[in-house]
């Protein structure tokens, strides 16, 4: 039996949404206001969705206390309360929500081997949030 558990943590971080490729004017048009010089921050909410068979004689997916443990490790400390442009991950990408969502996902498929890892979602505001399945996967 094959079933999916889906975990939420919070983290607090900003960003600044400016892409070197492009002239100011550029930025502005496309980014608007998040292109602000200051930046702007955001309480993120991160799902994480796990799946695998039902371990008999535990009755889980996976022990939560590894999930956590790991988001904890390799997520929460390293994005909480960071300024994203800073961080190596967005050197030279623009840490878009979007691209914070991908780069959460290789992560945690990199390095998450108690279950197999189905999706990263993140809820950047209450009316904005992304979703990311990997590059491999068939949507039904």
């Amino acid at each position: 039996m094959k079933a999916h558990l889906t975990r939420r943590y919070m983290f607090s971080a900003s960003h600044r949404l400016h892409s070197d490729d492009m002239s100011e004017a550029e930025n502005t048009v496309t980014y608007g206001k998040c292109n602000n010089p200051y930046g702007h921050g955001h309480n993120y909410a991160l799902e994480v969705t796990v799946s695998g068979p039902v371990d008999e004689s535990t009755g889980m997916v996976c022990n939560l206390v590894d999930l956590d443990g790991f988001v904890q490790r390799e997520i929460l400390q390293r994005f909480d309360l960071e300024n994203l442009n800073t961080r190596e991950e967005f050197v030279r990408t623009v840490p878009t929500t979007e691209n914070l969502c991908t780069t959460i996902y290789d992560i945690l498929q990199r390095g998450f081997t108690y279950a197999h890892l189905d999706k990263v979602r993140i809820e950047e505001t209450m009316m904005n949030s992304f979703e990311y399945v990997g590059e491999n996967c068939v949507i039904q």
